[in-house]
């Protein structure tokens, strides 16, 4: 009788892990249509370039800049437009420059060679140089940020969702598989 009982806890335990993990990788692909969508309205050219590409990533992120140190985190997706894969992912930035402020925002990557995606999912590090100002919440205020990586074949898009800030920055930022929604 206690077997059937650890047996029936034990069943009763995977299904609600398992509806968590697809809950939370619901949750990052609503994200992300959300944000394509956001971003065809603000630039429809681009839908055709991620249709052309190898594949895209969508990640939303929360940045922080206090006086020369700036951090980030967040979650994304990444779509492989051959398997039709989705690899769910997390991220972390960390930077030196002059700044002040916290911002929402979104960042989307369109990958035009295989080996850009390949070495995105595979070692997930991007370097840039950023100038930002934003000055956003919900559809009120503008914002206006150029990013430009080091990364060979990848375009980037970013929108500001909500925030304030005024920076320009060096950073690192890691992208890495999120073993859990995998």
């Amino acid at each position: 009788m206690n077997k059937v009982i650890i047996f029936i806890t034990f069943l009763f335990l995977s299904f609600n892990v398992f509806a968590d993990k697809q809950a939370d990788r619901q949750e990052v692909l609503d994200m992300s249509k959300a944000v394509l969508a956001k971003l065809y309205q603000e630039e429809p050219n681009v839908k055709e370039k991620i249709a052309d590409a190898k594949g895209y990533a969508v990640f939303s992120n929360i940045g922080v800049n206090l006086v020369f140190f700036s951090a980030g985190g967040g979650t994304g997706v990444v779509h492989d437009n051959a398997s039709g894969k989705n690899t769910y992912m997390n991220m972390a930035s960390a930077g030196v420059g002059i700044g002040f402020g916290v911002k929402d925002f979104s960042a989307v990557f369109v990958f035009h060679t295989r080996d850009a995606l390949n070495n995105f999912i595979e070692y997930g590090w991007d370097f840039s140089g950023q100038a930002d100002v934003a000055a956003k919440s919900g559809k009120k205020g503008a914002e206006g940020s150029k990013a430009v990586t080091v990364v060979n074949g990848v375009s980037i898009y970013q929108m500001t969702e909500n925030g304030l800030a005024l920076q320009a920055t060096l950073q690192g930022t890691k992208y890495w598989v999120d073993s859990d929604l995998n």
